[in-house]
């Protein structure tokens, strides 16, 4: 089933919305633990053109990136993962680190693509993370490696205090939880928290097993930058919360192992980006990877 972009009704029940898009993409399954990694692909008929591997950030899912998707997967094959003990796939083998789920997603890649063709790597928060370890693993096979909203670069980012669900609360009760978090972390304008992302924010914590926030105050993906072979992009929300003490501080460390870092910060917009500014977000990635309009 062909995801029509131009036919998807953004005004349709999250649930329905969700199910919808979930439908028309072609979902594959890699090794990961005891179990497996869930890939959703779309647009996999473009062939001959590298294709896009989208990483989610923490507590999350492939449907981090789900208003992108449709418009991304109109000119080249889009494949976005469940990250080890996120979403539908199974927990990674231990020792429960980044590392050890940057080799599933590498791994699982490799599998999942033609062998020996050239893709690029897209990860955004506690997904960049993951990915800094899959793409030294990968090499030269990636075309680029593009990293959004990551923490875990050395430096201090703003420790946030969320609000929790209880199990007396009632479907309202529990979404203005979500809607709250979403207003503390994810989303700059309130008024673009709308019903669909507290859907989806809400069902990406309900399975969220692999817990990933202790990782973000490390240092590692500064280190492991140098490590990927992979030329370096990045894309950031002007008003990301996380980025302190600027995102163009930030990009400074990305640049000690890149100089030939190519950035662009998406104004109006906080640290889950491709979701409060999907054409620019779109737009940015496109331009950065070298993609094809549609």
């Amino acid at each position: 089933m062909a995801l029509d972009a131009h036919a998807i009704d953004w005004t349709a029940p999250p649930a329905a919305l969700v199910a919808t898009i979930a439908a028309a993409a072609d979902r594959r399954a890699t090794p990961c633990g005891a179990g497996t990694m869930v890939w959703h692909g779309w647009g996999v008929r473009h062939t001959g053109r590298p294709p896009l591997v989208l990483l989610h950030g923490g507590s999350g899912s492939w449907t981090h990136w789900i208003k992108v998707i449709p418009a991304l997967a109109q000119s080249t094959a889009v494949w976005a993962a469940d990250l080890p003990g996120l979403g539908d796939s199974a927990m990674p083998h231990a020792p429960l680190t980044p590392a050890t789920s940057g080799h599933v997603v590498a791994t699982g890649a490799r599998m999942l693509l033609p062998d020996g063709l050239p893709f690029h790597l897209l990860g955004f928060s506690f997904g960049a993370h993951v990915g800094t370890f899959a793409a030294a693993e990968l090499g030269k096979q990636l075309a680029t490696f593009t990293v959004c909203g990551c923490a875990a670069l050395g430096i201090p980012h703003n420790r946030l205090e969320f609000d929790r669900e209880r199990s007396t609360m009632t479907q309202a009760e529990s979404d203005a939880v979500h809607r709250t978090n979403l207003g503390k972390l994810m989303i700059a304008d309130p008024s673009r928290i709308d019903d669909l992302a507290v859907y989806v924010q809400a069902e990406n914590i309900r399975r969220a097993r692999f817990k990933s926030r202790a990782f973000a105050g490390t240092g590692e993906i500064a280190d492991n930058l140098g490590r990927v072979a992979a030329p370096l992009r990045a894309i950031w929300g002007a008003g990301d919360v996380l980025a302190t003490p600027s995102v163009e501080a930030r990009y400074d460390i990305l640049r000690r192992h890149h100089p030939e870092l190519r950035t662009r910060t998406i104004a109006d917009a906080g640290h889950w980006v491709a979701y409060e500014q999907p054409t620019a977000f779109v737009e940015a990635v496109r331009e950065l990877a070298g993609l094809p309009a549609p």
